[in-house]
């Protein structure tokens, strides 16, 4: 018989069975005692009130979503369209009885506001980013309205369509003997833009987007309406042609991605003004340049434990020497799944134990683990994580050289500082209790939330002693300077102060990351899909947090089970509205960002 085994009670002799009656006797005996009662878990924490405006955010949410749908490419069009509905809820908003709210109503009042002011904001800079694309993409305009007349259900004139299509094949042309004779002379186009290979991969994220919209265009009309095809078919064919070849020059000339060789890192600065627009969304009135102090702050604190830890299995000061004696340490191929059980109910017994978190039986039972394929730790090569865990670890077909890099960065002591961020109580449980409380906020969802708990834990256990040796520690304390580089390399670059390549020899020299691993690390943080401030939210939020914890769990105001199981049914939000939810301290209508959460940067 196959299938899942399903685990059994052990048989209880016939004295422990005596024992229980006994003890289910005497519970009996104690006034108002119950045996059933005695045998029930503590009470679950109730979730904080219902807010006043659940229907209102999953109104704007809905709206927001299928006008999204319907203005699907970017337009001037579709920038006025968002503009007039940002401003429309900007003044429902207005309208409503803010005092009238009850406290997570306020809360709620305060996010939606926020959120429509920096939609507002990010509109202006869209359409700065795209002005910028015009000389490299003058067709951009024409292809958008193209899309924008099917989308209207429009009626078509194919002779017409077929001259668009011709005309735009042309300037197509054009613009491609323009960049290749500027990429030939100074990279400067005519018009005075810098043709840099990070503006060149920008032109190819919008040029497949036009394709797209266009290709969605042809398909509709082509075949459908014979006089259509008859006129559109072979210019069409020409753009095609033409709007590909374009592509694959801005790729490998303008952006310098060639096949068959390593992609450079190209990533995408946002720049100073952006950013700080960005921190005030996520409600942090800390300035970048106060964010880098403080992420000097804690790695050079993380330096330090390396080195007491260091001290303690005989190698001195010397960090890396016992960085890379623990780098050693991993089990054997076949064995890793077996180690990441038995640390993911390591860490769920540890919590139990202390009643740091409730924990469902269910959020227990049902997470699930895969292996992260060869191709996916080229830019993930550690754990991801949630409800499934990820796990990362040489296969038999990697080059040797990639089989080592694979076996030193998931060693034991990093992968035991890994599971319970990824699992329990980190992503998993926060996934479990989102999806079941206060839904409505996942429209607030930031890194500073999301990362930041799971990041929150690693924090708290480090000061609850969950290391068992120095080994240990070193595995947690090089995730820990791992995200405090994170804060510095991702404000850095995005303020044109550090490159891509610096950021990797930042994660070699001072976390000890592989370079593998590094260049990996770095390649997903800058060209893959995440906001500026992502990679920042790690070790941000974890910080905000512990703080919270220390003003309402160490000064004996809330238990650590009623602090974490109120943050995790309150909803995904920026920390700030955390503490207001869990203190109960309703925000002012007027509310700006004003904590300042790192006590050594006062």
């Amino acid at each position: 018989m196959t299938g899942t085994r399903l685990s059994r009670a052990p048989r209880l002799p016939a004295s422990a069975w005596t024992a229980v009656a006994v003890g289910f006797l005497v519970l009996s005996l104690l006034p108002g005692a119950s045996p059933l009662q005695a045998l029930q878990p503590a009470p679950e924490y109730e979730p904080p009130e219902r807010s006043d405006l659940v229907e209102v955010v999953e109104r704007f949410s809905s709206d927001r979503s299928v006008l999204g749908r319907f203005y699907s490419v970017a337009s001037p069009r579709q920038r006025d369209r968002m503009r007039d509905f940002y401003r429309e809820w900007e003044a429902r908003l207005d309208a409503m009885d803010y005092d009238g709210l009850n406290g997570e109503g306020k809360i709620d009042w305060v996010l939606l506001r926020n959120r429509i002011r920096y939609e507002l904001d990010r509109i202006e800079v869209d359409a700065r980013l795209e002005s910028e694309l015009e000389p490299i993409l003058p067709f951009q305009s024409t292809l958008a309205e193209l899309h924008e007349a099917r989308r209207d259900l429009e009626r078509v004139d194919p002779r017409e369509s077929a001259e668009t299509l011709d005309r735009v094949t042309r300037q197509i042309r054009e613009a491609r003997d323009a960049v290749r004779e500027t990429m030939q002379d100074d990279g400067m186009l005519e018009t005075g833009v810098e043709l840099t290979p990070v503006v060149a991969l920008r032109a190819v994220q919008r040029a497949n987007e036009l394709r797209q919209s266009t290709q969605q265009w042809f398909s509709f009309h082509d075949g459908y309406d014979p006089l259509f095809s008859w006129w559109v078919r072979a210019p069409w064919e020409a753009f095609t042609e033409e709007m590909e070849g374009f592509i694959e020059v801005l790729r490998r000339e303008g952006a310098g991605i060639r096949p068959g060789e390593e992609e450079p890192i190209v990533g995408d600065p946002l720049g100073r003004e952006a950013l700080v627009l960005d921190l005030r969304n996520e409600m942090i009135t800390y300035t970048p340049e106060e964010l880098m102090e403080l992420a000097e702050y804690e790695l050079e604190w993380g330096t330090a434990r390396l080195r007491e830890a260091s001290e303690a299995m005989g190698f001195g000061d010397d960090w890396h020497a016992a960085l890379e004696h623990v780098k050693g340490l991993h089990v054997e191929p076949g064995e890793q799944t077996h180690l990441v059980t038995e640390l993911a109910r390591e860490a769920e017994d540890f919590l139990e134990e202390r009643d740091l978190v409730t924990v469902p039986p269910l959020a227990r039972e049902i997470w699930r683990m895969e292996m992260l394929s060869p191709q996916q730790q080229r830019v993930a090569p550690f754990f991801l994580g949630g409800e499934v865990v990820r796990v990362a670890f040489p296969t038999d077909g990697m080059a040797h050289e990639d089989k080592l890099m694979s076996l030193r960065a998931n060693n034991e002591h990093f992968s035991r500082a890994v599971v319970h961020h990824e699992l329990i109580p980190g992503h998993h449980l926060q996934g479990f209790y989102t999806s079941r409380y206060n839904t409505h906020r996942s429209l607030f969802s930031t890194p500073f939330w999301g990362e930041g708990w799971a990041l929150y834990w690693e924090l708290l256990l480090w000061d609850l002693d969950f290391a068992r040796s120095p080994e240990d520690e070193i595995g947690m304390l090089v995730w820990r300077n791992h995200r405090a580089a994170r804060i510095l390399f991702s404000l850095a670059f995005h303020m044109e102060l550090m490159t891509p390549e610096e950021a990797i020899e930042l994660l070699v020299e001072r976390v000890g990351f592989e370079r593998a691993a590094s260049e990996a690390e770095v390649r997903r943080s800058f060209t893959g899909q995440y906001s500026p401030l992502y990679q920042a939210g790690y070790l941000l939020g974890g910080l905000q947090i512990r703080q919270l914890h220390r003003e309402l769990v160490e000064s004996g105001e809330m238990t650590n089970r009623e602090f974490h199981d109120h943050i995790l049914k309150s909803g995904r939000m920026p920390i700030e509205m955390v503490r207001a939810s869990v203190t109960g301290e309703a925000p002012p209508r007027d509310f700006e960002a004003l904590w300042r959460f790192h006590p050594e940067i006062p």
